[in-house]
């Protein structure tokens, strides 16, 4: 539904995109990772039709257009990372004039309300809203067109818990539909909760793609066990690669069946051991790692 074609974008010596390409499927929800300045921002910018590329192209839809023709932008909805909305109105005479604008049904922005959690203060003023509130009401906008395709920028990046089950629930719904959602985000849960493919973004380059899978896959490896031992028997820490004892802890860092077999040789050194915790990798340390941070 979004085809990136060796897209780039440069302003002057600033060198934004370089030679991008990647593809958004129906159906399939795509988060793009990276640091501040990687890129992002200028990736869906342009599939919104909203910047043109220096080099490549970007498409839109089935068939594919290019993303700067009226005709690919009716195909998307798009919010942006930063949303501003008339003080003087209410949230819902703001969503009533989106509505009007994009030619959706009455019944489609009651519907954004509630998808969005907002109905409690749709009749208020949006001077009166958080920063939270006010992304919930730019969710609302971006869910009110039955588009195949949702771009988002950041779009968690203000919301509370009650916002943050209302966006699962939007994006898990558009996927059912089998529509597509492209969206950037810090908040690196979102990637474990939504993502079908993860796209990572490093100075305007394709750092890496993987599928939910493979992020599992990477995740269970670098997962880490601590076991407390009364003392660390001699020649344990050589039959167990990687393992280090600090402190009275024994680290041992593996996936699951590797910290299964590592329990079961301290056992037979005859270790006594006084507690145990054991957890997944963490995706922070993962993302640093892809983004050139180190493990």
């Amino acid at each position: 539904m979004i085809r990136f074609e060796a897209f780039s974008k440069s302003w002057g010596q600033v060198r934004a995109v370089e030679s991008l390409s990647l593809e958004v499927r129906q159906g399939e929800v795509m988060v793009l990772l990276g640091p501040n300045g990687s890129g992002k921002t200028t990736c869906l910018k342009a599939a919104a039709g909203l910047l043109r590329p220096t080099s490549g192209a970007v498409r839109v839809g089935d068939p594919p257009l290019l993303s700067t023709e009226a005709e690919a932008r009716r195909a998307l909805s798009f919010l942006p990372q930063k949303v501003a909305f008339a003080d003087a109105l209410t949230g819902r005479e703001a969503l009533e004039f989106y509505r009007r604008l994009r030619g959706s049904s009455p019944a489609r922005a009651a519907q954004a309300l509630k998808t969005v959690a907002l109905n409690g203060a749709a009749d208020r003023t949006v001077s009166t809203y958080s920063g939270g509130m006010l992304q919930r009401l730019g969710l609302a906008v971006a869910a009110l067109p039955e588009a195949p395709v949702l771009l988002l920028d950041e779009p968690t990046s203000s919301l509370d818990p009650d916002g943050l089950c209302a966006f699962y629930g939007l994006v898990q719904e558009r996927r059912r539909e089998g529509r597509s959602v492209f969206f950037t985000s810090h908040q690196l849960a979102d990637v474990e909760q939504l993502a079908d493919r993860v796209a990572v973004l490093v100075g305007g380059r394709l750092a890496a793609l993987l599928t939910a899978a493979q992020l599992r896959e990477k995740l269970s490896a670098r997962g880490l066990m601590r076991v407390r031992l009364a003392s660390c028997p001699q020649g344990l820490l050589e039959k167990l690669p990687g393992a280090r004892f600090a402190a009275g802890e024994l680290f041992v860092p593996g996936d699951a069946g590797t910290r299964a077999a590592s329990l079961e040789t301290i056992r037979h050194f005859g270790a006594r051991v006084l507690g145990l915790t054991a957890e997944e990798g963490r995706i922070e340390a993962l993302y640093r790692e892809l983004v050139g941070g180190g493990p």
